[in-house]
């Protein structure tokens, strides 16, 4: 790939994940128009990153990953909470869960109804269409076939899970066979970013083929450390090569597009002199434009899981991942057969209601015929179990990032004040009743022996809730601190083109942008804000919104 005569491209995107990796394929597809793009982290060459399994390692690599932790509150028991970030070509999709969620159509006319114009479900399905490839049975006009990351269906099935989907079913929760399809409600088994045993990140599905393109460039360890301004337009990015060298930069002829994700994208912002005033004049730095919103309306998914030992003789994934039991499933994986090397972390989705009102559902619950040791992170129990765990979809806790000093290789204050809305207590509070009374039909009775967290006797709801502070987790969905809104909301950092306000020459495309979290995993979003911002870029006519069903209209 041959390096530009000058440092100075059409467009400079800040980071090589999901959405920068979709940019840098559609940006370049003209072949004309040059862009450079600064990844902060080193080349996916780490072997575990295309092992689905390998997650276990790579979620805990500082070589590949921000090390992010959150601030220890009251509700989460005084403890900080690891919520790693990815940090090598494919971001947060190179060391992910893998599993492909849309979330529900009121998601995105929601966002629309605050003033964003063009991201109602209609406006954004052909966008979640084209980043796709579904391969397996689905309905056309709703999956897309022909997008970089494939999709398919779980190859691996336990009987256990087996046993839990009927189970939900005989409770009043239908098997869904498709739940990207605008109907979410129901049972079944996730859908994933998995071919042929291997994990496809948004680095192999777009950024790789658009590499061999002679007008992109890639910079690996390349961490940026202030946005150049002339004014209030953005013409250009510093970065750094390593902690105390000097600074380089590279020139935006057109645009600087910041997709370094949800906590690096604020802490760029305020470094740079954009953002609540407060907070740059604590920091030193002069202001260039003061958006208040910056940094601000951060949302996380904080799931909390119960865990029941198997019956003696019931072989988990517990079992399978230790000895020659191990070594028979690497030779499935590398035989091309189904194998626990090859999984999603989660098998089986429900999404349903936390309460018997009416309605959308408002809890993701996720169930793995395997089990974690109490207060470790993915590492498995000695004994056979399985694990279940419930989440608020739409949780209405909001919390910040914000930048601790100039220096970019100091992480930011992460602050999600999870549990903090009443609202996110009540319908955890749910979601774990709901866990509990599917871990005990009679479908699972010949498997399961007890519980063993928290235990039968944790039964009242301040017992429940001071379980869930002290065991929760985070989903590693962080959203909204750079919040599409209109310019008279005042939480609002970019437009509904992904401008930042007051600003020229700059925008944001990742999942920071979200005004409000979907009730999804948050990947697939982020692809598909990419897609749809690469037409905003390019100029070119936005898809046609789709003609809906009447059951996702």
């Amino acid at each position: 790939m041959a390096t530009a005569a000058v440092d100075s491209f059409d467009y400079v995107i800040v980071g090589a994940g999901a959405a920068g990796s979709v940019l840098a394929n559609r940006l370049t597809e003209d072949g004309t128009t040059t862009v450079c793009v600064l990844e902060a982290g080193p080349p996916d060459r780490n072997p575990y990153i295309h092992i689905p399994a390998g997650f276990i390692k790579t979620l805990f690599d500082p070589a590949c990953t921000w090390q992010f932790k959150t601030e220890p509150t009251e509700r989460t028991g005084g403890r900080p909470i690891s919520t790693t970030q990815g940090r090598t070509l494919g971001g947060s999709s190179s060391v992910n869960g893998m599993v492909y969620n849309r979330g529900q159509p009121d998601d995105f006319n929601s966002w629309a109804q605050r003033g964003n114009r063009g991201w109602g479900y209609a406006d954004v399905l052909p966008y979640f269409r084209r980043t796709e490839r579904r391969i397996g049975v689905a309905d056309d006009s709703v999956r897309g076939r022909s997008g970089g990351i494939p999709v398919t269906d779980m190859d691996w099935i336990h009987p256990v899970s087996e046993a839990f989907i009927q189970g939900c079913v005989n409770a009043g929760i239908p098997r869904n066979p498709d739940y990207n399809s605008g109907s979410q409600a129901g049972v079944g088994y996730f859908q994933r970013a998995i071919l042929k045993g291997r994990r496809v990140s948004a680095a192999r599905g777009f950024l790789k083929p658009a590499m061999a393109r002679r007008n992109l460039e890639v910079r690996t360890n390349a961490r940026a450390c202030g946005i150049v301004f002339e004014g209030r337009r953005a013409v250009g990015v510093r970065y750094l090569a390593s902690r105390g060298g000097a600074p380089r930069e590279v020139r935006a002829r057109r645009e600087v597009i910041l997709s370094g994700g949800t906590a690096n994208t604020a802490r760029l912002l305020q470094v740079s002199g954009v953002g609540p005033a407060a907070l740059l004049g604590r920091l030193g730095v002069p202001v260039v434009h003061e958006l208040p919103g910056v940094g601000e309306n951060f949302r996380d998914h904080y799931a909390v899981r119960l865990v029941m030992r198997a019956k003696p003789g019931v072989t988990t994934m517990n079992e399978l991942s230790r000895g020659p039991r191990l070594g028979l499933q690497i030779a499935r994986w590398a035989t091309g057969r189904p194998s626990i090397l090859a999984l999603a972390p989660s098998q089986v989705h429900v999404f349903w209601r936390s309460d018997d009102a009416p309605g959308a559902p408002d809890l993701q619950c996720v169930f793995t015929p395997g089990s974690y040791k109490e207060g470790a992170v993915y590492v498995l129990d000695e004994y056979p179990g399985v694990t279940a765990g419930a989440w608020p979809h739409r949780p209405e806790s909001k919390g910040h990032v914000r930048a601790r000093s100039t220096d970019v290789f100091e992480d930011p204050v992460i602050q999600p004040n999870y549990l903090s809305d009443p609202m996110d207590r009540q319908v955890t509070l749910g979601g774990i009743r709901l866990v509990r009374r599917l871990l005990n039909t009679p479908e699972l009775a010949p498997y399961l022996e007890r519980e063993t967290l928290p235990g039968p006797d944790v039964r009242a709801d301040d017992e429940l809730l001071d379980y869930a502070y002290r065991n929760g987790s985070t989903c590693y969905h962080l959203i909204g601190t750079a919040r599409m809104g209109p310019a008279s909301d005042p939480t609002a950092v970019v437009d509904d083109q992904l401008r930042v306000h007051g600003m020229e020459g700059l925008r944001v495309v990742d999942a920071s942008v979200m005004p409000s979290m979907p009730s999804a995993n948050t990947y697939a979003t982020t692809l598909m804000i990419a897609e749809k911002a690469s037409d905003m870029i390019r100029g070119r006519p936005a898809e046609e919104p789709a003609v809906l069903r009447a059951d996702a209209a």
